[in-house]
């Protein structure tokens, strides 16, 4: 059973867009420019998690945890549980695990060496919720030999 994802889809390509435009603002604008576009890409980054995150719930439900036992879990673990459910590979559970390493540093860390480190993950960070989304959206489970 498929669900919705349409929010996640629109948090992605904000993020993409806001990426892009860092990117050309780097070379042409202003600092406060920069720091405007740099400012969407975290704030992007961490809401897109979170809609992820959301959305993993929705569908761990269908496999008999209930909503109280779900929000009560931690995020590793609800990853762990999406991995357990072929919802992710093992490889896409450990990048996930990075970046919500990366996110929690947010509250503490809105630096230069920050950003840089969450430009890294970026690429991989969109193209894992591209195919999260789209296997939450189909009700696709992952076979043995996507893991």
């Amino acid at each position: 059973m498929g669900i919705n994802t349409d929010q996640l889809q629109r948090s992605l390509c904000a993020l993409e867009t806001a990426l892009a435009l860092y990117e050309r603002a780097t070379a042409t604008q202003s600092a406060n420019e920069q720091e405007v576009f740099r400012m969407a890409i975290i704030k992007g980054f961490e809401l897109a998690q979170e809609i992820s995150f959301k959305l993993i719930k929705r569908r761990l439900r269908d496999f008999g945890y209930t909503s109280r036992r779900l929000e009560a879990t931690p995020v590793k673990e609800l990853l762990r549980l999406a991995a357990q459910h072929s919802l992710l590979s093992l490889a896409e559970v450990e990048r996930w695990f990075s970046y919500r390493d990366n996110r929690n540093s947010t509250a503490h860390d809105y630096g230069e060496a920050f950003v840089q480190q969450t430009l890294c993950l970026l690429p991989n960070f969109i193209r894992d919720a591209h195919a999260l989304a789209e296997r939450l959206h189909t009700g696709s489970l992952l076979t043995g030999e996507e893991e």
